[in-house]
């Protein structure tokens, strides 16, 4: 590649016509009009408000990974026609990706396992060994604990990094100013700054590239977590100056509108240089006897060994293309004004209360809302919205638990919890459940996160149904008792869904036997 930066997938026609298509989209998604029965007897489509966790898959990459597949063979070859043709578009999917986050000539795509996870438990072990005399990473509060307990587990110090606060003592951005401190304080032995791009818990997006320039001024390096804004807002591995480039971006597919995908490290090649890789096997070697083996020099590859995830690959690769021809822009505009609709209405609603900073003007973030309603657990809330409103939320931690208990005022500053939540919270320290609960209890908080198929309709479904759980508090709470093991979920007391009523593998095959 002649230039220093691959340029992002350039929008396809007109900002009408890309409306026209943003438009479009919002119907081609599997599962948006799945439909399950209700507690009040009712059958009802569900509302889908659950993508930070996963999104639903985008049908026209769907459809293009299908097509894909009728030249299906193994890639490694080029002595057949279909392993010649998955080879070369397997490499053009590593293309793709490098083109939609702006990678460097000198960056390497590597598909890798279990989505971000699995990327940054690589990366930890990997920036481990490179820098052994850099011994001290550099993180934030708000992390996931993907961005966080692989640095523990390989690193020799981690330090945590403290937030902003609003106005209003809301929790907003990393703190940077303790960030700046913190790097002053450690770098002759800080190896580098990981820094989630967007909070999976409030949404708040980080100014990754200055905190590039700011780690890379101290000889350290800067790891971005992409999980929660990739599918969100655009994407530059190498900002607007040599000094604000990313070092390792990771990204997870099933939240891109690709489940099924593999996770993606974006990453410059040398820190790879005169590492063993992390896994060996086959098609990373050039020679191998009983008693030897050498291992290519070709990145990715020496780094993917085995048989790749081609469809979930080619899935993956569709995907970002279709968004990168609407452009990014255009998706994060839309998904910003549907967040301050929601934001603005989630407000109006008696006893409701977000966390996070919700003013766009002081603290930019993505379309995640979390937040309790006053006096009731978050696992009842949750199961009421599935139950009567067919609302799918997610509750508890979000995989934050450091956050989330600061946030419910559990933890202290330094995000350390009390003895009595050793495992989970106790009653002193957790919103009481009631109802014969159990003593120690998950605490948490519902929320709720948009992706392009959402609309303000939704939007005014969930509004609505908040609304009537705070005035039938009393009422649904009785139709509900805690699970009781410590997890915070309640369940109905007389309603029940049975998930194998909705899909089986074995029925679904039986039916197919029994058709032909």
């Amino acid at each position: 590649m002649d230039s220093t930066v691959r340029t992002h997938i350039d929008p396809l026609g007109s900002l009408a016509e890309r409306h026209r298509r943003l438009e479009a989209l919002r119907s081609s998604f599997t599962g948006l009009h799945t439909t399950y029965p209700l507690a009040d007897g009712t059958t009802a489509r569900r509302t889908y408000l659950d993508s930070a966790a996963s999104n639903l898959r985008l049908s026209v990459a769907e459809d293009v990974a299908n097509r894909a597949m009728a030249h299906y063979a193994n890639t490694h070859s080029q002595l057949h026609f279909g392993a010649r043709i998955m080879t070369e578009v397997y490499h053009r999917s590593h293309d793709i990706v490098a083109d939609f986050v702006g990678a460097g000539a000198d960056d390497t795509v590597i598909f890798c396992g279990n989505g971000v996870t699995g990327g940054l438990n690589r990366m930890a072990r990997v920036l481990s060994e490179q820098r052994p005399d850099r011994d001290v990473v550099i993180t934030t509060m708000m992390e996931h604990h993907a961005n966080d307990l692989p640095h523990r587990k390989h690193a020799g110090t981690v330090v945590h990094v403290p937030l902003e606060q609003d106005p209003n003592g809301e929790a907003g951005r990393v703190d940077m100013d303790a960030l700046q401190a913190a790097i002053d304080e450690h770098a002759d032995r800080l190896n580098y700054v990981a820094v989630t791009a967007a909070s999976n818990v409030t949404g708040i997006v980080n100014p990754i590239h200055e905190i590039a320039r700011m780690a890379h001024d101290a000889g350290a390096l800067c790891v971005v977590d992409a999980a929660q804004s990739a599918a969100h807002v655009p994407l530059s591995m190498c900002g607007n100056a040599p000094d604000e480039r990313i070092d390792v971006l990771c990204l997870s597919g099933h939240k891109i509108y690709a489940p099924g995908s593999p996770g993606v490290i974006v990453a410059r090649e040398d820190l790879f240089a005169g590492l063993e890789p992390q896994e060996v096997g086959g098609g990373i070697v050039e020679f191998v006897d009983t008693e030897r083996y050498v291992v290519t020099d070709d990145l990715p590859e020496r780094e993917e060994t085995g048989t790749p995830n081609l469809p979930g690959a080619f899935l993956l690769a569709a995907t970002l293309y279709v968004l990168g021809r609407i452009g990014m822009d255009l998706v994060a505009e839309d998904e910003r004004e549907l967040t301050q609709y929601a934001l603005t209405h989630f407000e109006a609603i008696e006893g409701l209360h977000i966390y996070g900073s919700h003013r766009l003007e002081v603290a930019e973030r993505i379309g995640v809302i979390t937040f309790n309603l006053d006096g009731l657990p978050h696992g009842l809330v949750t199961a009421i919205l599935n139950d009567y409103y067919g609302i799918a939320v997610r509750n508890e931690c979000f995989c934050a638990q450091p956050f989330v208990r600061q946030l419910l005022g559990i933890s202290d500053e330094r995000g350390v919890a009390p003895a009595s939540c050793t495992d989970t919270c106790g009653p002193e320290d957790a919103p009481a459940a009631g109802d014969g609960a159990p003593a120690r209890e998950q605490p948490g908080m519902v929320r709720i996160s948009f992706g392009l198929y959402n609309t303000k309709d939704d939007v005014d479904r969930a509004a609505r149904a908040l609304r009537e759980i705070v005035e039938r508090a009393d009422e649904y709470r009785e139709a509900y008792r805690p699970v009781g093991d410590g997890s915070g979920d309640w369940v109905h007391r007389d309603f029940s869904f049975d998930p194998d009523t909705a899909f089986s593998i074995e029925r679904t095959v039986d039916h197919w036997l029994t058709s032909v």
